[in-house]
């Protein structure tokens, strides 16, 4: 290797034991998605995102954005009033996985009538595994 040459990446989240993998499993989870891409279009408190993401409960909600507190990805500030006012927001780095997340939902939402149409295709298929 020469000093041009890039350093080579230590990381493989492939590895069973590369720590990648713990972030993988934040950020593909279906809540923190919807965190994720909900807090991308402006900050929000804890009821607006569980009026926003409709099906979550009030303690995954909680889990997630601990979750994605502890990653570095959102950026909680209480607010001294009373009662208390606390305010949810990506950070830098959380914006950066906002433009994946955002471009899933598109993909998702362009998709969607060909994923159900292969779905009831198998569905149908009499030799099907």
């Amino acid at each position: 290797m020469t000093k041009a040459d890039p350093p080579l990446n230590p990381w493989n989240v492939f590895k069973v034991t590369c720590p990648t993998r713990q972030v993988l499993n934040c950020i593909t989870d279906k809540w923190a998605v919807l965190v994720v891409g909900c807090l991308l279009e402006r900050d929000r408190r804890s009821g607006e995102l569980r009026r926003e993401i409709e099906g979550i409960s009030q303690k995954m909600l909680t889990q997630t954005l601990r979750a994605l507190e502890r990653d570095g990805l959102v950026r909680r500030e209480v607010f001294p009033s009373v009662p208390p006012r606390v305010d949810y927001t990506l950070t830098p780095l959380g914006r950066s996985l906002g433009g994946i997340v955002d471009q899933l939902r598109e993909w998702s939402e362009q998709h969607i009538d060909q994923v159900l149409q292969s779905q009831q295709r198998y569905d149908k298929a009499p030799d099907k595994p």
